[in-house]
């Protein structure tokens, strides 16, 4: 039936292709009535990508022939869809834009914000993410001005979905908890729940709060309860998964199984979501490895790199690559095992995702150890291009906000005034402009000469940091082997003769052993000296480790000093154990440190600056203060500085507050609680 119902569709067009209507490309066009058949043909999954082009041009077409109303806007989306649909990316964007321009004419805001969502759609498909978040805030200011909640909620949604993925996991989880103030208010809309609560969920296992993962992994699973959800979708294997990955980054191999299975299990999921299906089969299988369970292996690894190579899925095909030369490493198959670490390497290389090339280098540094110190050092540096580039997205993100806000606020107040005021209020702005172009040329150049220097310098210190950290563990290694053979070798061979010769003095009379108890005993104390020197060696290292945390803060220091005008005051409190400070809390405490001291010299003004370490109560407080402009705390709290600052203390299960008060300078104070032998890392800095 269906057959015979396209074969008689195709004879009609034929039939009307004959009649001849000017279009934009002086295509032929049908008349009104065949607008609805083409725009179900452009959206046939059956029908070729070039007939479903044509088809959809035909329909764009007869569009542009008829009257400017909401209903043509309607049409004009329909066309856009099935463009977006097809991944005919220039069809698509010229058509949204077309939208757009209708809708500012006609001053249609409901409109307007829809195509600010296909644009932002558009450069997300393009990894534009800059332009892709500029036009959702443009559609969530519109939506927000029209009252249109349920839209809104979808902008938000989008919003934190860009912002993940650019890795500002602060920004996504307030954009998502706006969401969902929405959602709690409206009917039917167990979708977008659903999305929420998952996304939040995965949000919370990329900073490691497991248990909030699981609460909200778990709310995303209830909402699937609902069975209008339609089930192709998969969500619920989605969510399984995500359950399961939680519970593998736990180190609960045994419950990530279990979830895993189950995901697999769902009906149709390879039809529906092959790429999920390869997944699911990556993960089952590394749960299985961690648990030695040699069932299906190492089948399920090769499945799901097969299922991804086939789909073109080029981090999926590295992360299976990966897996497999952990399997082989395993069973030392050392071969096997870095043969696709370097493919899994080279490949990763080919991409945009850094992190996919940190596993892969991560991975090729275990298998491959003559080069692991060439691989360590690309590792280093690729990590910190990509906590720079995340910085910078998530800057750039505040920034679009901050403008987008600035030109609306600019706007508004421009209406309310008088015509005259406001052409001399733009002269002004034009004259005021011109001047400080021109008195700041200059000093931007000089900026930037300033600015490179500095990323320079803090590359080097950063450089110096690892190096040092290396070197000292090596010589406390070195240090380590020698006591362990000081001890073997001479303490305690010298203290077995010497027991060996009391055990003697018993088949001796009491003179001749009274003399040579007496020069045994001389021995003795000759081997207790021995044994101090070397608790002093010991001693002597441990200070040193100390005082390398100092050293590298004090070159900090010294740089500040030599670079800038303000007068800056340091003072360590004696009564701090650094001894007993993680490496990972002396890293975050300089990185505080370095964004404290850059945003006094940025914009404080100060003439001095004061940075001090105390102990008060086993508490390490760090306080930084200036004598500078102040701020408004209120105002600037979105800042991606202040941001760092807070996320490294809560790293390191500290506190952070700000004090400022204008023309009265700021004070930063952090705490952080000295937890004895807590040291994440055994080497210190």
């Amino acid at each position: 039936m269906k057959n015979a119902i396209k074969i008689v569709l195709f004879i009609l067009f034929v039939l009307l292709g004959c009649t001849k209507k000017t279009g934009l490309d002086n295509d032929t066009v049908s008349s009104a009535d065949s607008l609805p058949i083409y725009l179900k043909l452009a959206n046939e999954n059956n029908v070729p990508l070039k007939s479903k082009q044509t088809y959809n041009l035909k329909a764009l077409n007869i569009i542009l022939t008829q009257k400017d109303d909401t209903l043509n806007k309607k049409n004009l989306f329909k066309v856009a869809n099935r463009y977006y649909n097809m991944s005919d990316w220039k069809a698509y964007l010229k058509t949204t834009k077309l939208i757009l321009e209708r809708a500012e004419k006609s001053k249609d805001s409901a409109n307007m914000a829809k195509a600010y969502t296909y644009l932002g759609d558009y450069y997300l498909s393009q990894s534009i993410s800059d332009s892709a978040f500029m036009n959702y805030y443009k559609a969530e200011k519109t939506y927000l001005k029209i009252g249109d909640q349920l839209k809104l909620a979808k902008t938000f949604l989008n919003k934190a979905s860009l912002q993940y993925n650019e890795g500002d996991f602060y920004e996504s989880e307030i954009a998502v908890f706006k969401t969902l103030t929405i959602l709690k208010k409206q009917k039917n809309v167990n979708d977008l729940l659903y999305e929420s609560y998952n996304l939040l969920g995965v949000l919370y296992n990329e900073r490691e709060e497991y248990k909030k993962a699981l609460e909200f992994q778990n709310n995303a699973l209830e909402i699937l309860q609902d069975k209008n959800i339609p089930a192709e979708f998969q969500y619920k294997a989605a969510s399984l998964n995500n359950m399961g990955y939680i519970y593998m980054n736990m180190k609960k191999y045994k419950e990530a199984k279990t979830f895993f299975e189950e995901g697999i299990r769902q009906s149709n999921l390879f039809k529906d979501r092959a790429s999920l299906y390869a997944i699911l089969l990556d993960n089952l299988g590394y749960a299985k490895f961690k648990l030695n369970d040699e069932t299906e292996m190492p089948d399920l690894f090769y499945k799901s790199l097969q299922i991804r190579d086939s789909l073109d899925l080029v981090s999926g095909v590295v992360s299976s690559k990966i897996h497999l030369s952990e399997y082989y490493a395993f069973k030392r198959d050392t071969a096997k095992a870095l043969e696709l670490s370097k493919q899994a390497l080279k490949l990763s290389r080919t991409t945009t995702k850094y992190v996919n090339t940190l596993e892969a280098l991560k991975q090729t540094t275990i298998v491959d150890p003559k080069n692991a110190s060439i691989y360590s050092r690309e590792y280093i540096k690729l990590n910190d291009k990509m906590l720079k580039i995340e910085r910078k997205m998530g800057e750039k993100f505040s920034r679009i906000e901050y403008e987008t806000n600035e030109i609306k606020d600019e706007n508004s107040n421009l209406q309310e005034k008088n015509k005259t005021l406001v052409y001399v209020f733009s002269i002004c702005t034009l004259l005021g402009l011109f001047f400080y172009v021109y008195k700041t040329q200059q000093a931007k150049n000089r900026e930037l000469l300033f600015k490179q220097q500095q990323q320079i310098a803090n590359e080097d210190i950063y450089n110096l940091m690892i190096s040092q950290q290396n070197e000292i563990e090596l010589t406390r290694i070195k240090e380590k082997k020698n006591v362990a053979q000081e001890l073997h070798d001479g303490v305690l061979g010298r203290m077995f003769g010497i027991r060996i010769s009391l055990d003697s003095l018993d088949k001796l009379d009491e003179a001749e052993a009274a003399s040579k108890r007496k020069k045994y005993l001389t021995e003795l104390k000759n081997i207790e000296q021995d044994i101090r020197e070397i608790s002093h060696d010991l001693n002597r290292e441990k200070s040193e480790l100390i005082n390398n945390f100092i050293a590298i803060l004090n070159k900090l220091f010294e740089n500040q000093i030599n670079t800038y005008s303000s007068k800056l005051i340091t003072t360590f409190d004696p009564n701090v154990k650094w001894e007993a400070i993680s490496n990972i809390v002396k890293i975050n405490l300089y990185r505080i440190i370095q964004e404290g001291l850059q945003n006094c010299n940025k914009y404080a003004e100060a003439d001095i600056i004061k940075v001090e370490f105390k102990n008060e109560n086993e508490i390490l407080v760090l306080r930084i203060e200036d004598d500078g402009i102040g701020f408004n705390t209120k105002k600037t709290k979105n800042g991606i500085g202040l941001h760092n600052i807070e996320y490294r203390a809560k790293e390191c299960k500290g506190t952070v507050t700000i004090k400022s008060v204008k023309d009265e300078g700021t004070k930063l104070t952090v705490k952080i609680p000295i937890i004895p032998n807590n040291n994440l890392h055994n080497n210190d800095i």
